[in-house]
């Protein structure tokens, strides 16, 4: 198997404009994102996938892989595509599984990526996204928090920034699941969701994945205890600084 990470990121991010590169104990965060995935098991190699030269060249100067991409893409998963193609073409060699992290989750766990190569034992397995539940209402009703609703095979239903299931008889007691920025797909189908257009749903959410379930595909969700947190404000940026400090995982790479 040929496994690989790709991170993608920019600087034009309209919440928070400059947040890969914005530092978090001296780290610039999409940096904590590149290292977290260096420490996975089961993957052969990460690249950070940007069309911003600042980025690119911060990766190169840490020994990392970056691949230069178009400035068109309104979606993460579009620039990992376009970033799968590049590698594929300039190794001459087929990847087997492509984890997309997104570059903005900086405590992103590094066993919660390897998780996700474990599914695709399951050949009838294609897309395996990790979710994490709510930990407090305020996290739960804001919308740069995408929500999701599985099966009973834990299968997604549908994402929205919504709050779903509706928290009205209590949200403790409901499933509130949040989608978090891990996703793995075979290889065929990352090429297959980049050929087909937006759909109606994806746009209205601005969700990507639910231009997957409006075609009729799965995704498989798979819930992690661990505390993940995507960074959208400078507020939620010092709310990961004082996250990091005490997490176990930061003195691994922190000296590198």
């Amino acid at each position: 198997m040929n496994n690989i990470v790709i991170i993608p990121a920019r600087m034009g991010a309209s919440r928070f404009p400059g947040k890969p590169m914005a530092k978090i104990v001296d780290i610039p965060m999409v940096g904590h994102c590149y290292f977290r995935s260096k420490l996975a098991d089961g993957i052969d190699e990460v690249y950070v996938a940007t069309c911003d030269a600042e980025i690119a060249e911060y990766i190169r100067s840490i020994g990392g892989n970056a691949v230069m991409t178009s400035t068109s893409h309104t979606r993460a998963s579009t620039r990992t595509a376009e970033a799968l193609g590049i590698i594929e073409g300039e190794s001459n060699q087929k990847v087997d599984v492509v984890v997309m992290v997104q570059g903005d989750e900086p405590l992103i766990p590094p066993e919660a990526i390897s998780e996700t190569l474990n599914h695709f034992s399951d050949s009838a397995v294609e897309i395996v996204n990790i979710m994490s539940q709510f930990r407090t209402l305020e996290s739960f009703e804001d919308k740069n928090n995408v929500k999701v609703v599985v099966d009973q095979n834990n299968d997604a239903l549908y994402f929205s920034r919504e709050s779903i299931p509706s928290p009205w008889k209590g949200w403790k007691e409901s499933p509130c699941l949040m989608q978090t920025g891990i996703i793995a797909f075979r290889r065929n189908v990352l090429h297959h969701f980049n050929s087909m257009n937006e759909t109606i749903l994806e746009q209205v959410e601005s969700v990507d994945m639910n231009r997957v379930l409006e075609t009729g595909g799965k995704i498989r969700m798979v819930l992690t205890e661990a505390l993940t947190i995507g960074v959208d404000t400078p507020e939620e940026l010092k709310q990961a600084e004082q996250l990091l400090k005490n997490d176990p995982v930061l003195g691994q790479y922190a000296s590198l």
